[in-house]
């Protein structure tokens, strides 16, 4: 009876420790006691990344104990031991990477900007090739004529298989959601960021292809100058030059000058290079009026890889008799888990459809609620408004 009642005992005890526990992080500016948006918190036990909303917050459950880092661009990284959190909101400040906030300085070398950009992006193309799988939470917002009329996100796994040029992924859809926002059916008018499409383009780095053209290259201004806040990072600063007639991207680049690494970039359409643009007035033509792709990656030893995403677009659509209708898209991506091993499935498993607009909708768990994905005020009221739906 007293081996059972020990064996008792040591059972009840395992089971609470194995159970999950609920923990808020708040990441904080030491200095301004502002909460920072954008930081990534990366639970060391599980690999699985977070990235703070704007009120510097993230959620997690987590079994067990694990040390917890922290880490933003601007910033000192700090790591936290899992004695001193607590299931409570638990708040971390960080110190900025250069207290003096100096001024940029144009950085001087030997070789070209838009030569160093080739060897950056062909390094980081390298790098990026690599077989491993992502877990994505990803978000996608639709507008009609300035109005969220379609919403869909979920958790999905990209499969990666790259050589020394490219990548290509596969895609398993693990949970999803996907609702229509009006009460009228906006389905025909529907469109999204196609997945596998975008995130190929995110590893192959397509979107510095105009830039490395020995053509279309020369429409533009290089300009490197150090980081503000970090004296391990460059920042590289494309933008048109005055004498283009088109509306080309403006970029900013973060990079590693050390690694040749991409740490981040930024690629918009100016409102003043968008008046350029000659507006179209045949039926179908689509007239841009916004543009914005942020993208960033992680550095972690051996591995690099994407680490978040925002894209939007905005543009005109124009009908019959001029009649223009304004739509919206913008598309979330954020990284929770990196894997170097390659997960099993049958080919029915793979999702070939472009968007998961396109897919039934399959909830298991509240997976939204853990992803540390950063929402508006406005968004959060949209997203909480579909538990009715569930």
């Amino acid at each position: 009876m007293r081996g059972l009642l020990l064996l008792f005992v040591v059972f009840v005890n395992t089971a609470i420790f194995a159970q999950k526990v609920e923990y808020s992080i708040v990441v904080k500016d030491i200095e301004t006691q502002l909460p920072i948006e954008n930081a990534t918190v990366l639970i060391m036990k599980t690999k699985q990344t977070l990235i703070s909303n704007q009120d510097g917050k993230v959620t997690f459950e987590l079994e067990g104990g694990s040390n917890v880092q922290v880490s933003e661009t601007n910033y000192e990284k700090v790591t936290l031991r899992w004695g001193s959190l607590k299931p409570d909101l638990f708040v971390v400040y960080l110190k900025n990477n250069n207290s003096n906030n100096k001024l940029e300085e144009i950085v001087v070398s030997k070789e070209k900007p838009e030569k160093n950009l080739q060897k950056i992006v062909s390094n980081s193309r390298q790098k990026l090739a690599n077989n491993y799988r992502l877990k994505v939470y990803v978000r996608e917002f639709f507008m009609l004529d300035n109005k969220y009329s379609y919403y869909n996100d979920g958790l999905v796994n990209f499969q990666f298989e790259g050589d020394q040029k490219k990548s290509t992924t596969t895609l398993l859809v693990e949970q999803n959601r996907s609702y229509g926002l009006l009460e009228n059916d906006v389905s025909a008018d529907l469109m999204g960021y196609n997945l596998n499409n975008i995130m190929e383009n995110y590893s192959n780095l397509k979107y510095f292809d105009p830039l490395l053209d020995s053509k279309t290259k020369k429409e533009y201004e290089f300009t490197t100058t150090g980081h503000p806040n970090n004296k391990d990072y460059y920042i590289m600063s494309v933008t048109p030059l005055d004498k283009s007639k088109k509306a080309l991207d403006t970029f900013e680049i973060i990079y590693d000058p050390t690694k040749k690494l991409i740490v981040e970039f930024t690629i918009s359409i100016k409102p003043g290079n968008l008046a350029q643009i000659e507006e179209q007035t045949k039926e179908g033509s689509k007239n841009v009026t916004r543009s914005q792709v942020k993208v960033t990656y992680r550095i972690d030893d051996e591995d690099y890889y994407l680490l978040s995403s925002n894209e939007e677009i905005a543009y005109d659509l124009i009908l019959k008799d001029q009649v223009k209708k304004n739509i919206q898209i913008r598309n979330n991506f954020i990284t929770t888990n990196f894997n170097r091993q390659n997960f099993t499935y049958k080919e029915s498993d793979v999702f070939k459809e472009k968007t998961l607009f396109n897919k039934q909708n399959k909830i298991l768990t509240k997976y939204w609620d853990l992803s540390g994905f950063t929402a508006t005020e406005e968004e959060k009221t949209l997203i909480e408004g579909l538990e009715f739906k569930m």
